[in-house]
């Protein structure tokens, strides 16, 4: 069972749900959020986000300081980073594309490759 209190962030319950239904545990999130790889501003002011990567997967941890000064964990989640491809589109060549096209003209031509 999750605790509203794990070490010294507080999570809501909005946090907790995400965890439980994403299938994180609490100790991921928080080292994720203790130890991150880097963070950014979060979307709620005065929130930032925080990321870890573990291998392909990243967990990614909003929290926000109360007045307090406590850390309040916000909502986490993770995500599949990359499949191993490029994220830029590879056009082939104008050579390539032609001898393609002519490869293929000629195998339907003669019905087989030579």
């Amino acid at each position: 069972m999750m605790k509203k209190r794990y070490l010294n962030a507080i999570f809501t319950n909005h946090a907790i749900n995400r965890l439980y239904n994403r299938k994180i545990t609490q100790g991921d999130a928080w080292y994720t959020f203790q130890h991150p790889d880097g963070s950014l501003p979060g979307k709620t002011p005065g929130s930032k986000k925080f990321f870890k990567n573990y291998g392909q997967q990243r967990i990614e941890v909003v929290a926000k300081q109360n007045e307090k000064g406590e850390w309040i964990i916000l909502s986490c989640w993770s995500k599949l980073m990359g499949d191993g491809r490029s994220i830029f589109t590879q056009e082939k060549s104008t050579l390539a594309r032609i001898f393609k096209k002519g490869l293929n003209k000629l195998i339907r031509k003669k019905g087989k490759f030579f």
